[in-house]
């Protein structure tokens, strides 16, 4: 089973016991599976408005859901071939001009203020737990010295999601396997499970989350800044049962122009740099014409970021 990881105590104070407890707990999750579930009851407050929120958004009409649009890739609204899955995505959603801006006004230009502030509390809420367990993992490293840099140079983005009910009996894949390629992914979900995580030895485990849990994912990007010093997990969604699966994903990665770069700290003469140094953007920007060729999406799916940057 994936750890659970209690982020709720009062105590939880950079360098108290507590603090440091939590961080040896996160530093040991992340090693064994990249991932762990973390407690936060915070959120709890939120979760009957978040999901009434992104069901009123998915019941809009395709062509309404369409207007929400852009020019970078895996922004907006978008749809699998299959119709399993439909997700909008929008960047920096912890600003509320943003979200107001890029989804409520377009999709409801009579106005949402109840859609609006319910998607930018939750935003704030994911990324200063986000920030929390960042702290930790440079402290666990020792690189702590890097945290104000990477969070100025971090774009908190926000991925609604909704997967249909199966149609048939039998199991359903909604999002195929992958590794994500940004910095760390929180995740939080109704109480639909489908989300499968690989462990290593190569056998699925089911997630089943509690209403007051997110599922923290280390993604490519930070395995690459780290050197490798992390690896991340390998997923996938299959839908089973009889009901939608709602889910919104606070994807947290270093916005274009910034040189992902392992520290030097990292590196010395028995741990040589693995990586070249990259562009988030130019990476996603390849990716998304990789993924758009029929001939190569199969490969380009399984194509991840340490390929690309692979020194």
């Amino acid at each position: 089973m994936v750890p659970v990881i209690d982020f709720s105590k009062q105590d939880l104070k950079l360098g108290s016991p507590e603090w440091d407890s939590v961080k040896s707990r996160v530093r040991e999750a992340l090693t064994e599976y990249g991932c762990f579930e973390a407690s936060f009851d915070e959120v709890m407050a939120l979760r009957e408005s978040i999901f009434g929120a992104l069901e009123e958004l998915f019941d809009l009409p395709f062509q309404t859901k369409k207007l929400c649009a852009s020019e970078k890739p895996f922004r907006g609204y978008n749809g699998s071939p299959s119709g399993v899955v439909e997700s909008m995505s929008t960047d920096d959603a912890h600003i509320a001009e943003n979200i107001e801006q890029r989804l409520t006004t377009i999709l409801w230009p009579q106005g949402n203020i109840n859609f609006s502030k319910t998607l930018v509390s939750f935003t704030q809420l994911a990324s200063k737990l986000e920030t929390t367990i960042m702290r930790m993992i440079l402290e666990s490293f020792g690189v702590e010295k890097y945290m104000d840099e990477l969070t100025e140079s971090t774009n908190y983005q926000l991925r609604v999601m909704k997967y249909r009910r199966p149609e048939s009996s039998g199991p359903t894949f909604g999002i195929p396997a992958h590794r994500d390629s940004n910095m760390m992914t929180l995740l939080y979900q109704n109480e639909v499970n489908g989300l499968e995580i690989q462990n290593k030895d190569g056998e699925w485990m089911d997630v089943k989350l509690s209403p007051n849990s997110f599922i923290v994912m280390i993604g490519e990007s930070f395995s690459v800044w780290l050197n490798g010093g992390l690896s991340s997990p390998y997923h996938q969604v299959t839908m089973k049962g009889n009901m939608a699966r709602y889910s919104l994903g606070l994807f947290a990665r270093l916005r274009g122009g910034y040189l992902v770069k392992t520290p030097n700290e990292l590196v010395d003469d028995n741990n040589p740099m693995l990586f070249k140094p990259f562009d988030y953007e130019e990476f996603m920007k390849f990716h998304s014409t990789q993924i758009a060729q029929p001939a190569t999406k199969s490969q380009a799916l399984g194509y991840g970021l340490k390929a690309y940057c692979t020194a």
